[in-house]
């Protein structure tokens, strides 16, 4: 099996179990390769850091720091890999706080495998994927617009201006690269730049900043 091109992924879940069923799923995957498991935060801080997965399946209760820190710091560390949240929580609260603290995605635990292997494919070509019963929950919050003048655009670079573009289209680092002709990594270095500029903690704040303005300055 080449997974030259797979898109890598990081398993954070204090459960053996899990990871191991996760693992199995995306296993006969071509286009997916697991690269790491963490069974705790400290773990996934240091492999997140090191490997910059484009993808991190996280879950937001585990013992000692749990997903919500772990989410936060990675965050804070300019992780800019598109994390998924994983886990049997639907509460409004822990959708809110994992979306405003920089998730991607928020999945529920007891999804169908198939719709989950769907929906992990999804979460890693752009798209910002919710399960059904959260899906109300995160659409309101979502539409709260993020408040930021529009001069802060003038902070940006022409190529961070590019690419935040590219990311409000839902384009992956990989897609970004091929459209704008430049590697993978220096996409992740323009992203973490831009993020900081504006204050935004995901790919998700800066995809609906960047449509907000973009529909501010059609009006």
């Amino acid at each position: 099996m080449n997974q030259d091109n797979a898109s890598t992924i990081m398993l954070v879940d204090d459960h053996p179990l899990l990871r191991k069923g996760l693992k199995q799923l995306f296993e006969f995957e071509d286009d997916l390769n697991v690269v790491a498991e963490a069974s705790n935060g400290e773990d996934a801080l240091r492999l997140a850091d090191e490997l910059e997965p484009d993808l991190i399946i996280l879950d937001l209760h585990m013992q000692g720091m749990d997903g919500l820190e772990t989410l936060k710091k990675m965050r804070d560390n300019g992780i800019t890999s598109r994390i998924v949240m994983l886990t049997v929580s639907d509460a409004d609260e822990d959708v809110l706080t994992a979306i405003s603290n920089g998730a991607d995605s928020y999945l529920l635990k007891d999804t169908d495998p198939d719709l989950l292997l769907e929906q992990i494919k999804q979460a890693i070509s752009g798209k910002m994927v919710l399960s059904e019963p959260v899906t109300q929950v995160l659409a309101a919050a979502i539409r709260r617009p993020t408040v930021k003048p529009v001069s802060e655009l003038d902070a940006l670079t022409a190529r961070e201006i590019d690419i935040l573009k590219c990311i409000a289209k839902g384009l992956s680092n990989k897609l970004i690269a091929r459209e704008l002709d430049i590697s993978d990594g220096t996409v992740k270095v323009h992203v973490k730049h831009l993020l900081k500029k504006l204050g935004l903690r995901s790919r998700v704040e800066a995809a609906v900043w960047m449509v907000n303005q973009q529909g501010e300055g059609q009006a």
